[in-house]
């Protein structure tokens, strides 16, 4: 349709802005299991597994900000968020929308496609390249 074609143009700043956007997100998850913050009502017990989960998630999370080491930080998220979702929401029931795992479908999915489409626009990556 006409009316969309024009709007190809600003894919890198689409997707650079779906980076962003996602890894705020992440950093949130990460945050609230290792500094309580923001404040949750049933705050998250740090076993090493969850330790390990929130490092990932906080550190992660910064550096899909910044576009820096993109693909291989989107490599190693993917990849917890399909252990997360296999080990902490699958056991409860097998639908996502009963198990809390939506989140965690869709954050991997989007690192998935992260990893082969690259950082977009506003990276520090872009930068390094050139």
């Amino acid at each position: 349709m006409k009316l969309f074609e024009g709007l190809a143009r600003y894919q890198p700043q689409a997707l650079g802005a779906l980076r962003i956007m996602t890894a705020l997100q992440f950093i949130e998850h990460g945050s609230q299991k290792l500094f309580n913050f923001p404040i949750s009502a049933e705050p998250h017990a740090l076993t090493g597994l969850t330790t390990a989960a929130a490092i990932l998630e906080f550190a992660g999370g910064i550096l899909l900000a910044l576009g820096l080491f993109t693909r291989p930080v989107a490599f190693l998220l993917a990849g917890e968020m399909a252990i997360a979702y296999f080990v902490a929401h699958m056991p409860r029931d097998f639908f996502p929308v009963n198990n809390g795992g939506d989140a965690a479908i869709s954050f991997c999915f989007i690192f998935l496609y992260l990893i082969l489409a690259g950082p977009g626009a506003f990276a520090l990556d872009n930068r390094r390249s050139a």
